[in-house]
């Protein structure tokens, strides 16, 4: 029986259906509520997404385009310091490795305005008389204009052991705000060696001249750059900090072998002061290479001392003068003559005491009536009218492409900024006059390097090899490439013509025979020439108000070349000769080249050719029997 249902008691519904329909209406209803409710936040999110994007974008384009200025200004005002990193330049060496040219340890000293502006007067007055140093200068330096300004440059390239001192002195006052930092300080060892040609760099680390400035881009490098946050003075560790490193340069090997460019040049000095001379130049060559051991010149200064440079002094004069080779030209003439089978030594030339060619008259540098000499006997005295007679065989053009195949008129490129070409006139502008002249070296113009290249020549068996003066190979600032690696040669006689012609010039410091037996190296054979030219200049810009340069030039062993020097000294007082004054220097060096390298005498006999003929010869033998028996 069914139990009675109690009063206001509900029924009971089924349990299965109207519960699962229940639950699956409200799950419904819950669904659309929760979905409804994530998109709502999903669009307000992207919309605070946009607004500062939105924001951002605004900003930077303010601080881009409108405030640029005002950023960077309030970034200097946080404390933002930016500092040069000096890269290392690189150093200038000779042959042996010895430095000529070198960067050493340095210090820059800095300061911060905004430190040292209560005691700027002072500060300024002990770095003033230390550093010798402008004082006004530093003064509105130390002294603060406005906050930003947390860094200047006091000096630069001070030597450590200054630098120390200075920042010794300001500390014991309690000075604050000034700094040092490394920089590389450029120094010159060897002092006024080959200063000429090495130049120096100047304040500010400039390049001012010789290889320093022609090869600026090899040697200076690449200085960094650091920037840094500092607070109170100090450097800030955690703050902002952003580094370039510095890319140092790279090392200059040079040919030049600094124990004979310093010989060279106190001989050279000696003489040039001796003759009451205006200057002088010496070059040293490698016969068989060409490598240019010394390049000397008088007067020179020291790089150490940029302050006591004369003007004129920065660049060498040997290489950027240009002068008339006079009578040491005679030999390159002559060569060309045997090469082309005009002459041979033995030629015999009557030459009479003067030559009239046009309007002139061509004279010797010695008194004399009609005298017999041979081709050798013109070469060791040195005569022009013998001379102008040879050559009378050459038309202009040929004894022009010869004297163009010896070098001249030419550079010899290797290296130096400031070299000149010299002049070569064009044959077509030759006179008979002027074929006689530029024969015996009158009439064209050379620099020493291109003039003892050219009779190098003649050492090197008739090839002409080209100078050097860089090791390996370098590149000129104009994007020139030299050096050892470079070097070309070029058949300008023939190897017999050039051994007939050093014996011919072997005779030239014999005594007895010719002009410059004091050039002479006992011991060995030597093959010289004397030089002495008149040069254009004065009022009338002609030969009468010009002065004179005197040179020797040669090499040894004479039968096999080792070492070819050539001196010339311009301007020297009256009296002065090629043999007698130029020609004892190049004794002097080419003996201490000689020793230096321990080159040995060949052992052979010495020249013997003839160098008169007929009346004269007979006449020559007798006064030299006589001189013998005396």
């Amino acid at each position: 029986m069914t139990p009675p249902r109690r009063r206001n008691q509900p029924a009971r519904k089924p349990a299965g259906r109207n519960r699962a329909t229940n639950r699956g209406k409200n799950r419904g209803k819950n669904r659309g509520s929760l979905r409804g409710s994530t998109h709502v936040r999903l669009r307000a999110a992207l919309l605070v997404i946009v607004m500062l994007l939105s924001l951002f974008g605004a900003r930077l384009f303010q601080l881009q385009g409108v405030d640029s200025k005002a950023y960077a200004a309030r970034a200097a005002e946080s404390g933002l310091v930016s500092l040069d990193l000096p890269a290392k330049r690189g150093r200038i060496l000779d042959r042996n490795g010895v430095p000529l040219a070198e960067s050493v340890a340095g210090t820059m000293i800095v300061a911060d305005p905004t430190r040292t502006t209560p005691h700027a007067e002072a500060i300024a007055k002990i770095l003033a008389e230390r550093l010798h140093l402008d004082y006004f200068d530093l003064l509105s330096k130390l002294t603060k204009k406005n906050d930003a300004v947390r860094f200047v440059y006091v000096a630069r390239r001070i030597p450590s052991t200054l630098a120390s001192s200075v920042m010794d002195e300001l500390k014991k006052h309690e000075y604050a705000g000034v700094d040092t930092r490394a920089d590389p300080l450029r120094t010159y060892p060897a002092g006024d060696v080959a200063a000429n040609l090495i130049g120096l760099v100047g304040d500010g680390g400039v390049a001012l001249a010789g290889l320093e400035k022609n090869f600026d881009k090899q040697l200076a490098g690449k200085d960094g750059k650091e920037t840094y946050e500092v607070g109170g003075g100090n450097r800030i560790p955690l703050g902002d900090n952003s580094e370039v490193k510095p890319v140092d340069g790279k090392d200059l090997h040079l040919t030049i072998d600094r124990d004979v460019q310093w010989y060279s040049q106190r001989v050279l000095q000696q003489a040039v002061q001796t003759a009451k001379a205006e200057s002088g130049a010496a070059v040293v060559l490698d016969s068989r290479t060409g490598e240019v051991l010394a390049l000397a010149d008088y007067p020179t200064y020291d790089p150490n001392k940029p302050a006591k440079v004369k003007d004129g002094l920065l660049t060498s004069k040997g290489m950027g003068d240009v002068y008339e080779p006079g009578s040491v030209e005679k030999v390159l003439t002559a060569s060309s003559l045997i090469d082309a089978g005009k002459v041979t030594p033995t030629t015999k030339i009557r030459v009479p005491g003067d030559l009239p060619v046009l309007d002139r008259h061509i004279g010797d540098w010695f008194e004399h009536g009609l005298i017999r000499l041979t081709m050798a006997g013109v070469i060791a005295r040195s005569s022009n009218i013998g001379t102008a007679l040879a050559a009378t065989q050459f038309t202009p053009p040929q004894l022009h492409d010869y004297l163009a195949k010896f070098g001249l008129g030419q550079r010899t490129d290797v290296g130096v900024r400031d070299e000149t070409r010299g002049l070569l006139p064009a044959s077509s502008d030759w006179s008979t006059l002027t074929r006689a002249q530029v024969a015996f070296g009158q009439g064209l113009s050379v620099n020493v390097l291109q003039m003892a290249t050219a009779v190098n020549t003649l050492a090197n068996g008739g090839e002409r090899v080209t100078p050097s003066l860089i090791e390996g190979q370098a590149t000129t600032d104009q994007g020139q490439a030299v050096g050892t690696a470079t070097t070309t040669r070029k058949r300008v006689v023939s190897a017999s013509a050039a051994s007939q012609t050093a014996q011919m010039m072997e005779l030239v410091t014999t005594p007895d025979v010719g002009t410059a037996p004091g050039a002479g190296i006992e011991g060995y054979r030597v093959a010289g020439k004397t030089g002495t030219a008149q040069e254009v200049g004065g009022k009338c810009n002609c030969y009468a108000d010009g002065g004179t340069a005197v040179s020797f030039v040669g090499f040894a062993p004479a039968d096999k070349p080792r070492f070819t020097v050539y001196v010339v000294v311009k301007h020297p007082s009256a009296g002065a000769s090629g043999g007698g004054t130029a020609g004892p220097v190049f004794r002097k060096i080419l003996s201490y080249v000689l020793q230096k390298y321990a080159v040995a005498p060949t052992g052979t006999p010495p020249s013997t050719l003839p160098t008169m003929w007929g009346k004269d010869a007979v006449r020559a033998a007798r006064e030299a029997a006589k001189k013998g028996t005396e």
